[in-house]
């Protein structure tokens, strides 16, 4: 079969089994990244070709550069797809496609799985369940809003991969401030109703329209609690015939048609109300879920997201067809924390349900796996006590951990 190159584009360290998966294909590799990631530990022995951007701030790149420097590239290489590992590189792959006429999803689509502010309107547009919102371009909107939705109400950035960026306001005199503050990037905001209830994740693949996997997992502390707060991140995997399941199977699959997804891999997030038990849509992006969240879906699932995404993307690539093997049924269970130490000290949480220690300077992460969902819960709820009382670090994270 015909060797087809693909761009691998990221401005974090993550993709490891992608890169490799695409090479074990028979594929060229080219990695496009950031200057600062140089000393990563890259899959070296995947990729063919390595290329570097310098950082404007975080994650931001000189597009216009990078549009300069793919012109570069073409002109000896054929180029055949261009991926983003990461939901901030969705914006710089799309654009490059569109640019070079290279197949996938182009601006048009790519603004569902990015802005926040289009997603919501495409939900709210399709009959999804949405937590009321509004633009905030113009006063007598944003003025109008607050008097028909109280508050407390959160201001969201409309292209922000993690919760940092997000407050909680609770009056109007608080929320006129923050707008004030915000100064020339108050259009990257939008402004929504907040609705305290469980918060839930959906990890899938979908080859030719058609959803392949689903994996369903509930956050047992909110994103934007531990990114405020700092605090300990924990996530645990739903039984494949709950209730809960079901009903975020069918929230995902209608969000996905709706928004033109065609292939690869998704991450999206539902809050499902306490006030009246309804799953509302908060956000989704077309890529891998990241805080190490395929290390919990491969756990349960005993399915590998980025090396499939890979076997997808070559079977488009070559006019092949694509199947995947059936799941396993096992629970899951993630728990990340930022603590003092610069390596964590595992050897409190051994146990025959531990599946893997996570390597993240500056954390301790862990992975549980059980026939028994209780046990799950009662891994991560003893690790959580353990953390907090010796470990944790009480100063929020400056980064996300990346996967």
């Amino acid at each position: 079969m015909e060797e087809k190159t693909i761009v691998c584009i990221s401005c974090y360290y993550k993709g490891y089994d992608f890169m490799d998966e695409m090479k074990n294909l028979g594929n060229k590799v080219i990695l496009v990244t950031s200057e600062n990631l140089k000393e990563k530990n890259w899959p070296w022995h995947a990729i063919d070709e390595v290329f570097y951007m310098p950082e404007i701030k975080p994650s931001v790149w000189n597009l216009d550069h990078l549009i300069q420097g793919f012109s570069y590239l073409m002109q000896t290489r054929k180029v055949h797809a261009v991926i983003a590992l990461d939901d901030y590189d969705v914006e710089k792959a799309a654009l490059i496609r569109e640019t070079f006429r290279i197949p996938g999803m182009g601006q048009t689509t790519h603004r569902y799985f990015r802005d926040k502010l289009a997603m919501r309107q495409k939900a709210k547009d399709s009959g999804i369940h949405v937590p009321e919102f509004t633009a905030v371009f113009n006063n007598d909107e944003v003025n109008d809003f607050i008097d028909k939705v109280s508050a407390p109400w959160v201001l969201k950035p409309r292209s922000e991969a993690s919760a940092s960026g997000i407050k909680k306001l609770t009056s109007r005199e608080d929320l006129w401030e923050a707008l004030k503050n915000l100064g020339e990037e108050r259009h990257l905001f939008l402004l929504e109703s907040f609705k305290p209830g469980d918060v839930y994740h959906v990890d899938s693949l979908t080859f030719n329209k058609e959803i392949v996997f689903t994996s369903a997992s509930k956050y047992l502390a909110p994103p934007m609690q531990v990114s405020h707060e700092g605090g300990v991140f924990r996530t645990k995997t739903l039984g494949r015939y709950s209730y809960e399941f079901q009903a975020l199977e069918q929230a995902n699959a209608k969000v996905l048609s709706n928004f033109g997804l065609m292939n690869g891999a998704t991450h999206t997030e539902f809050i499902r109300s306490k006030e009246n038990g309804k799953y509302y849509f908060l956000e989704t992006s077309s890529r891998v879920g990241g805080a190490h969240i395929p290390d919990l879906v491969e756990a349960s699932s005993n399915i590998n997201i980025w090396r499939e995404w890979a076997k997808i993307e070559d079977a488009l690539l070559k006019g092949k067809d694509y199947q995947i093997q059936k799941p396993t049924g096992y629970y899951s269970g993630l728990i990340i924390a930022l603590i003092k130490d610069e390596k964590a000290d595992y050897t409190k949480f051994e146990s025959p349900e531990t599946v893997k220690f996570l390597p993240i300077d500056h954390h301790v992460g862990i992975v549980y796996k059980s026939n028994d969902p209780d046990i799950i819960q009662e891994r991560l709820d003893h690790a959580a006590e353990k953390i907090h009382a010796e470990m944790l670090n009480i100063l929020p994270p400056k980064s996300k951990p990346t996967s």
